[in-house]
């Protein structure tokens, strides 16, 4: 078993989100701080929403893959220097925004209120990442493959987006 993360191996210094899993004090916070961080840069330079899913999907795809190979020889799979995992959650829950009304489909423009939204979402995927009610506690029990280290991440997204979506719903945020 090498040591973990060798950052000159590409699929350990990816799987560390280039470093950022290696911050002391909950890595998994900060790995999801710096997806907040690039998704305002998304929408500061109002990349459009079509855009920005088709950048999720390949980066969930490619955090599956980077998530195998670095875990390949590690005890504990799913390492907590391991962050790529929380960017794809995270950036899941933002998918959500456009549901709130806050995004322009006709000019594919992010509204001023999409900074909010990000920032409830990061607490609430944070929330729901921590806590892991089932199934996802099920999902990351199960699953130790670069599969199961991503999906639980990607479903604890859905929890968060779904929370704030029947929160907006009730309480009328946005």
């Amino acid at each position: 078993m090498s040591t973990f993360p060798n950052l000159k191996k590409f699929s350990h210094l990816s799987a560390t989100f280039f470093g950022v899993g290696l911050l002391p004090f909950a890595p998994g916070t900060w790995g999801s701080f710096a997806a907040l961080i690039l998704f305002f840069g998304f929408i500061y330079f109002q990349v459009s929403f079509f855009n920005f899913l088709f950048i999720f999907l390949l980066f969930s795809l490619a955090s599956i893959l980077i998530c195998e190979i670095a875990s390949k020889d590690l005890l504990e799979r799913d390492h907590k220097a391991i962050v790529i995992d929380e960017v794809a959650g995270a950036w899941l829950s933002f998918l959500f925004i456009p549901t709130l009304g806050i995004y322009n489909f006709s000019t594919s423009e992010w509204q001023k209120e999409s900074y909010l939204a990000a920032m409830i979402f990061f607490v609430l995927f944070r929330f729901f990442d921590i806590l892991k009610p089932h199934p996802i506690s099920m999902i990351d029990k199960k699953f130790k493959s670069g599969f199961g280290i991503v999906l639980d991440d990607l479903v604890a997204g859905v929890f968060a987006g779904l929370t704030l979506l029947g929160g907006n719903f009730f309480l009328q945020i946005f």
